[in-house]
């Protein structure tokens, strides 16, 4: 039988792409633990949005809870990389729990603004999705009704405030940088005394992977981003994407979740990846798109991330 010819394929694999510093952390975090105290090692909520590496510790001896109660007294505990409101290590704390906090440090510079900003006697408003664990540990920080939560443009308009010359704004690490402006817009167009976080809250990965897909999205047809779907800047890059010009844009967990019928025909191809996925799937996805078509590779890199976050000091080793 005469072989089938693959169709050639451009394939543009953003960069960066993948893990970031907060979630390399997070990871290490729980092996380190698991290391220190054997299994079980119990964790609060998926200690990052990615099934396959959530399973990965889980067979390492990892158990996942959402909520402490789940927990035993006597086996230590890790809060996930999305930060937890202040009563969970409270009540760690009253129960002489072993906790270890791996909070992404940039989650914790915004949960330190939140806590600033209360001090100097000025209400919050928080710009995230509603449930997300981000969110819910942010906006955790403060007492009730000290935090007013908006997801879009619209819900500024319908605020109750306090007191107006007295209000101050934070964001989800994890949002799409362009809906955020307008967000902020519409907050300092009703609410001109408003005050803004010293430096952007949106985090560097985030940041970083949305410029990625938006310098590939001119170039191609479809867009494959490598994410979970309860992974809120995977979910962005999708939004990115299609919102730069790239007509398909397809979110898939593993390279079994392709779509191949919605690839036919295209001659261009992006790749990228939320910060929760590892590059093992993202190999695996490309692996598959080159067992259909002839594959050349263009590497689109917009930044160089070289950033690293310590672990806890209760993890490390003592010196010899």
């Amino acid at each position: 039988m005469p072989m089938t010819t693959r169709p050639p394929l451009m394939l543009y694999l953003a960069a960066p792409r993948g893990f970031c510093a907060g979630v390399d952390r997070a990871i290490q975090i729980v092996e380190m633990a698991l290391q220190k105290w054997g299994a079980p090692v119990y964790v609060r909520h998926e200690i990052v949005h990615n099934r396959y590496v959530v399973d990965g510790l889980r067979a390492k001896g990892a158990v996942f809870v959402e909520e402490l109660s789940e927990c035993p007294d006597d086996r230590p505990v890790v809060f996930s990389a999305h930060g937890v409101p202040k009563s969970v290590p409270a009540e760690a704390t009253s129960r002489q729990m072993i906790a270890v906090d791996a909070t992404c440090p940039l989650v914790t510079k915004v949960h330190s603004e939140a806590a600033r900003h209360h001090t100097n006697g000025l209400q919050l408003i928080y710009i995230g999705h509603e449930g997300h664990p981000e969110t819910v540990g942010t906006m955790g920080q403060l007492p009730q009704g000290e935090v007013l939560l908006v997801e879009t443009p619209e819900d500024v308009a319908g605020l109750s405030v306090r007191d107006e010359t007295k209000l101050a704004f934070a964001t989800q690490t994890t949002l799409s940088v362009d809906d955020t402006a307008e967000i902020v817009e519409a907050l300092r167009a009703r609410f001109p005394a408003i005050t803004g976080p010293g430096h952007e809250d949106i985090c560097y990965a985030t940041t970083n992977r949305q410029a990625a897909v938006k310098a590939i999205a001119p170039k191609i047809d479809a867009l494959l981003v490598v994410g979970a779907p309860n992974s809120s800047n995977s979910k962005r890059l999708v939004e990115v994407g299609r919102a730069a010009g790239c007509s398909y844009a397809q979110l898939v967990q593993r390279a079994g979740d392709i779509d191949w019928r919605a690839l036919e025909g295209i001659t261009a191809l992006g790749v990228t990846a939320g910060a929760s996925a590892p590059e093992v799937l993202i190999n695996e996805v490309i692996d598959a798109v080159r067992d259909r078509f002839e594959v050349t590779v263009e590497l689109v890199e917009t930044a160089v991330e070289n950033i690293e976050f310590k672990v806890p000091r209760i993890l490390r080793v003592p010196a010899a």
